[in-house]
């Protein structure tokens, strides 16, 4: 049975992915950017991979590595965000609001990564 944090982890990191795979298609058509919002699309979509993967594992010590994963996966993404932001590729409002989520998915993903027993 599944916890309530991994629960909420799995449909805050789907759309965290949708939310970034959004981006990328804007920053495409509308910036012309094809390097770092693809950067931003990888990491910001292995997020809720890696959490689905985690929560398939096989064993405590898969469960945490693939969490552990994710939790690298999300600070990757906060600095992504931070760049496009810092360069003007997306507003600061856009950005904040991208930050909230991918802040918010960094501490669930730390009280995950923190309390596994393995």
């Amino acid at each position: 049975m599944k916890t309530k944090e991994e629960n909420l982890i799995v449909a805050k990191s789907y759309s965290f992915a949708v939310r970034c795979v959004k981006l990328y298609k804007y920053l495409c058509e509308e910036k012309h950017d094809y390097v770092i919002g693809k950067q931003l699309l990888r990491s910001g979509t292995s997020i809720g991979a890696n959490v689905k993967e985690a929560i398939r594992g096989v064993s405590k010590a898969d469960f945490k590595a693939k969490m552990s994963i994710a939790l690298k996966e999300s600070s990757e993404s906060e600095f992504w965000i931070e760049i496009l932001r810092d360069t003007d590729y997306i507003t600061t409002q856009q950005a904040n609001s991208l930050l909230t989520d991918c802040v918010e998915l960094l501490r669930l993903l730390m009280t995950i990564v923190k309390s596994s027993n393995c």
